[in-house]
């Protein structure tokens, strides 16, 4: 899959990635409603705790049974620092190759992560979506940024993610009396486009079946890798 290229410099400062963050956020477009999408990609990280190694995984999914189209994984030793509000900048890179490695160019992307829920309008679903010029759409488990109500108990409720009086996402209720999901726009596409996706995507269970796969996927080839040398001597 091609990938735009020279967005920005991966080698930054914490303060120059912060500053950076705000230049792209400028950059989004969250106004745009979704169009007619078949394929959907669903992208996920994973690392061993202490350790620089990073599993990139992406999967590609038709959109109305789930069958698998394409994957990819990609290993490779994180540059930037674990920083809070920064995590874009230590993962997005291995993403971007787990992309690039695809032979299918999906219509739409899932990102386990924030996009506009974010201190800086800018988590990994809006920087990836910089990035790749495809809508993407952040589907976290937790909140990151932002207060909210509570939602309602049955599938489909919501209710918004407010920072202060700004509306930074939704918190959504993927199924009936269980923990709610933190839907932020990634790039192009509006909030609504986002939830019904999200939605869409979860017949069953909490979590959107193709983040499911992309989940398994990357914690299958985390587990059989053999653990850094520094690691095995302790």
């Amino acid at each position: 899959m091609r990938v735009e290229e020279g967005l920005h410099s991966w080698d930054l400062s914490l303060a120059a990635a912060r500053e950076l963050q705000r230049d792209l956020a400028a950059r989004v477009d969250d106004a745009r409603p979704l169009g007619r999408w078949t394929t959907i990609a669903a992208a996920d990280v994973s690392h061993n705790r202490r350790e620089a190694r990073l599993f990139a995984a992406v999967v590609v999914v038709r959109g109305d049974t789930f069958e698998e189209i394409d994957r990819s994984v990609v290993v490779q030793d994180a540059t930037f620092p674990y920083v809070p509000g920064l995590l874009s900048f230590r993962e997005a890179p291995a993403v971007l190759d787990a992309f690039r490695a695809l032979n299918t160019r999906p219509d739409v992307v899932l990102c386990d992560g924030q996009g506009r829920a974010h201190p800086r309008r800018l988590g990994l679903a809006c920087h990836l979506g910089l990035w790749l010029g495809v809508p993407t759409i952040g589907c976290a488990k937790s909140r990151l940024h932002g207060e909210h109500r509570s939602p309602g108990e049955t599938r489909g409720s919501r209710v918004p993610l407010l920072d202060h009086d700004e509306p930074i996402g939704a918190v959504v209720r993927s199924r009936s009396g269980v923990r709610p999901l933190y839907v932020s726009v990634g790039h192009l596409c509006d909030l609504e486009s986002a939830i019904r996706v999200v939605l869409a995507t979860v017949p069953r269970y909490r979590v959107p079946i193709p983040l499911r796969l992309a989940h398994q996927i990357v914690n299958e080839q985390r587990r059989a890798a053999p653990r850094e040398e520094s690691l095995r001597q302790e």
